[in-house]
Parts: C-alpha cells; structure tokens; sequence
C-alpha cells in the first residue's frame, strides 16, 4: 500500500465520519422539530386566510364566463398552452443540439431568479419559464372574472398572488441552485446548520414558523441601539416619557414631543446613531421628549382609543408643557401614532385647547376611504375573526401584526430570508432595521377593534365623526399649521390616502412633502446617506396625481427642509434644557424600561 493509498483512504474516514456525523445530527434536529410542532399555537380558521365565500364567488363566475363567453376563457386556456409548449419544443429543440444549451429566455427579470443557471442551465431555466408562464397564466385568469367588486377582486388578486409566490421554484431544495451548490460546496453542511436554524425558529415561536430576520443577539436596546442620552422624567399605566439630552449650547423656546406608533418600538426612531432621527433632530436644537408605549398585557383588555388620547396624548402634552414651563408645544405622530394625534387635535379644538403650536404627520392615515394594500385584511371575515382572538385573548398579540404586515411584503421579509436561513444555512444579519422589526409589541383588544371597526372600516372620522372621549370628532377640525410627509412605495399607509386626509384637514396652515421608498425606509432616512429624494408642491388643491406631476424633486432627505420648517414653528433661541433642570424627579435612563417589556399571555 502506497503513501497515496494511506492519504486517501483517511480522507474517505474523515468524509464518512463527517458524513455519520450529520446524519446523527438531522435525527436528533427532526425529533425536535416533531416536538416543536407539538407545541404549535391554535390559530383561528378566520386568520389564516379569507373566507370560502371570496374563493367560491370567483369559481362560480369564473364558469359562469365560461358558459356565457366560452370564447373568452377558451382563449385564456389556449394562450396558457401555446405558451407552455412552444417553450418545451424550444427546449427540446434546445437539448437535441447536444450543446447543452437553454432555449431564448425572453420573460421579464425577476431578481428572484439572478443566478445565471437560471438562463443559462437548460434544467433551471425550463423550470423558470414554465413557472413564469404559469404565474402570468393566473394572474390573466383573476383579473379577467367578471361579477366581483372591487375590493373582492384586490383580495382575490392578493392571496393568488401569495400562492404563486409560495409555490416558486426557489422555495424549494431540489429547484433551487444556489442551494443545491452551496450544498455540494460545504458537503451538505449548509444543509445541516439551515436545519438547526429551522429548529431554533420553531422552538423559539411555540412550533409556529417566524423566520428570524436578524441576529437575536447583536443589538442591546440602551446599548448599540436605542442608545441616545437621556432621561426617563414621567410614566404612567400607558407611557414613558424620555426627555433627551442637549448636544447643542441653544435650543429652540418651543419643545418638541414625539408620539411614535404603539404597534411597534419607539426606537426605530433612535437606530444606531448615523440613522437616529432622534440624534439628528437634538443635533439641530431641540428640546426633544419622545413617548415609550407600555407592551399590553391582558389586563389592558378594556383600554380604548380615548384612553390613549387623554392618559397618553394629553397627559404628555401637559407633562412636557410643565416640564419646558411653555404654553405650546409641537408635536410629530407616526402612523396610527399620527391618526390617533389626529383625534386628539380634534377633541382639544372642541376643547379650546391650544396647547399644540403644530404638528407633523409621518406616513399618517386619517382618511381610510383608499385603504391601500392593507385593504385585503379589513373585510368583516378577517376583522370578525380578529375582534374573537383579541377579545378572548384580552389583546391583539404581536404574532398577528408581525405576520399580516410580513406578508403584505412576502418574498423579502418571508421566502427570501427562509431560503438563506433553511436551504442556505447563512446566520439571520446582525441588521438594526429587521432587529427591530422583529421586536413586536400587543394591542389592546378595545382599541384594536375600535381601530379597525370604527377608523379603518366605518372611516368614520373623516365622515360623520369618531368618538373620543365623549365628543364625535371630525377631520376637518384639525386646524393646527401642520407638515405631513407620506411615502411613495408605501404599502402600508398609501400616500395618496395620506394626501387625501391632509386635504381634508381645516388647517390654513399645511405642507406635504412625498418621500421615496416606504414605510420606514423612507423615514428613517439620514442625510448621511444620500439616498431617497423628495417631492414638494405647495398647491393642495390637486388630485394626488396632478400634485405630483407637478411637484419638484430634490434628492437626497426630507430631514432638513422640514428641520427648517420645524425651526420657523418653534420659536427664539434660549440656553438648552438638561433632563432635571425643572426639579422633575428622574425616574433612570433611556431608554426606559416599557421598550424592554414582553410580557407573558
């Protein structure tokens, strides 16, 4: 026996021994996926998708068309199968050249489909081509069946859109290069760490599976994220209020209070320092206090939207009237945040109060009659089953926010992320943005339903008037100067549902400014980066499509036009406050103790 021989006869010990151990492995991960399954939550029939009324309505005019237009969906079918077989007489034709070459692949591009064996490998790309004819197929079919209304055939379109979506050949081991490569290039270990990183997400969710989206353990909340100096100076039942330290010797008279959303963490506001808006706006000279939500448990089950307005909205107002010694303040509310600053600017013109000197309105709904893509979520069937979890839950736990707002936007937040994690066996990014987005927060189940009844269904505040704390308040009462700035991809507040609410408004006194990108990117946008441009038109009167065709575009952030515009509102220069001057007892450090809290159900 040579040398060589030796040499190569350990090598095959060590692959088989490598090989024996990663089959011991991937028994011991799929008991304990049998085990986490066994643990999954019940989640109620009416929230896993819409009712068998939209799908039954569809097949009957589907054949209804068929027998009053057989021509019609004749056509369809026989555009489908010319299609599909002049693609696999092309690959054949292809395959018999012995060249091994794929067929013209002139199907739009579709970034899902980038590695290059996919038009260049005649396996993969017959499987692309066959989907993406498939996919149009559908997509023709829906859009074509006559009797459903509109909001009947946006949801028909959405959840078919999400079953394609789902059966997509990258979803899946066997159809998937870059998985199969990365499988041969590691010796099957990709493999094995994406099961292990299966298993980590079942047992970390009770079975059901949530795909983490980043690195769980990379960011400390007052640490390397959150982190901007400051101070806790009030808490109640509902909020903490953090008032944040000077970085300048000056600041303006008038102080600025932010309400940020309470489906989410304050903190998206307060990243890292380089994207902090809340750095960014202290850096400019201003006394600055931010609201921190309480995280709901079921003892908040009769907490309603006037509890949030007076014991949230009106006690901060108040707190940092006192605090600052001022008359007014300004404020900024971010998406329901800013619908419900709405309600409340309303309720205090009713009141006499003037105590907000203005107010800015980030990616702000307060006219649901367009309720955008968030719309196919919102019919009796999936409200009706939410109102019956939350109510019997005493909230609306995060789970659900966190998967209907993960599948508005499927393939980056749901199937990508999987394929890197299962198939790829990558490690979830350490990424603050998706960290954050994966640290979800409850909703009382009063104010969950009261929302989505009366605001988002009934849109009955800019109609007829929503009930705030024993007054019907309306829209057009919002009377304050106000700044409101929407993004253009937004899939979750539309920005011309948001123009359309500003236009509604009875300010005399308004700015819009449209930003690209969406919900959060399109905020969370430093000038930094250099990224995103802006559009601004002061004529209000326009429909949304002729305000921004006519508007102007200037690139980069939105921050410092409306820092100026923030500037003009808030009065003379004064020396800067620090957290304590007042003699306000200092209740420790931002950012607080609520952010922290995920209280057990």
């Amino acid at each position: 026996m040579t040398t060589d021989d030796l040499t190569e006869d350990s090598v095959g010990k060590a692959e088989l021994a490598k090989l024996e151990a990663n089959m011991a492995r991937i028994e011991e991960l799929t008991a304990r996926i049998g085990k986490a399954f066994a643990t999954k939550r019940h989640v109620p029939q009416s929230l896993q998708g819409p009712g068998q009324e939209l799908y039954f309505k569809a097949a009957v005019n589907y054949w209804a068309d068929a027998v009053k237009d057989p021509a019609k969906v004749f056509e369809q079918q026989v555009s489908y199968w010319g299609k599909a077989l002049h693609h696999y007489i092309e690959a054949q034709q292809a395959f018999a050249k012995g060249t091994f070459e794929a067929p013209l692949d002139s199907l739009p591009d579709d970034r899902r489909f980038s590695n290059p064996l996919w038009k260049s490998h005649p396996y993969f790309n017959f499987i692309k081509q066959q989907y993406q004819i498939q996919a149009q197929a559908i997509t023709t079919a829906v859009d074509e069946i006559d009797g459903l209304d509109e909001v009947e055939r946006q949801r028909l379109r959405y959840f078919s859109a999400q079953i394609v979506d789902m059966m997509c050949p990258t979803n899946f081991l066997p159809t998937n290069p870059d998985a199969l490569q990365k499988a041969l290039e590691t010796e099957g270990q990709s493999l094995v760490d994406g099961l292990e990183n299966l298993v980590r997400d079942l047992e970390a969710n009770n079975g059901e599976l949530v795909v983490s989206l980043a690195d769980g353990t990379a960011f400390q909340v007052g640490e390397n994220i959150g982190a901007s100096e400051g101070k806790v100076v009030f808490q109640n039942h509902l909020f903490e209020l953090i008032q944040y330290s000077p970085t300048t010797e000056q600041v303006h008279t008038t102080p600025l209070l932010i309400f940020p959303p309470w489906i989410n963490r304050f903190y998206i506001l307060d990243l890292k320092p380089k994207n902090s808006l809340v750095k960014w706006i202290v850096d400019q000279g201003f006394t600055l206090f931010v609201v921190s939500w309480k995280n709901p448990d079921a003892s908040y089950r009769d907490t309603g939207m006037s509890d949030y307005v007076q014991d949230g909205y009106l006690t901060a107002i108040d707190q940092v009237k006192d605090i600052c010694d001022v008359k007014k303040v300004n404020t900024i509310g971010y998406c329901i945040a800013g619908t419900t600053l709405s309600l409340t600017l309303a309720l205090m013109k009713q009141e006499k109060d003037k105590s907000v000197n203005s107010a800015t309105f980030f990616t702000t709904l307060t006219d649901f009659e367009d309720q955008g893509e968030f719309g196919v979520f919102l019919t009796d069937d999936f409200v009706d089953g939410i109102e019956e979890e939350s109510m019997s839950k005493g909230v609306l736990e995060s789970f659900y926010m966190s998967r209907t707002f993960s599948y508005l936007r499927s393939r980056d937040l749901i199937y990508g992320p999987a394929i890197k994690s299962y198939m790829m066996g990558e490690a979830p990014p350490a990424f603050d943005l998706l960290f954050w987005n994966g640290d979800g927060t409850n909703l009382p189940a009063k104010m969950a339903v009261e929302y989505l009844r009366g605001l988002c269904q009934k849109n009955q505040f800019a109609r007829d008037g929503f009930e705030v704390a024993d007054h019907l308040v309306k829209l057009a009462e919002v009377d304050v100067p106000l700044c409101a700035i929407a993004c253009d991809t937004d899939h979750i507040a539309a920005w011309k549902a948001s123009y359309q609410g500003v236009q509604k408004m009875g300010s005399k006194d308004k700015t819009f400014i449209l930003s690209e990108s969406g919900h959060i990117a399109g905020i969370v946008n430093p000038p930094s980066k250099g990224k995103y441009g802006h559009w601004t038109n002061d004529d209000l009167s326009l429909s949304p499509e002729d305000w921004k065709a006519g508007a102007e575009k200037h690139s980069g952030t939105w921050w410092p036009r409306w820092g100026e515009w923030l500037a003009s509102k808030s009065g003379k220069l004064i020396d800067a406050r620090h957290p304590g001057d007042s003699g306000r007892k200092l209740l420790g450090d931002a950012p607080g103790t609520y952010v922290r809290e995920h209280p057990e159900l």
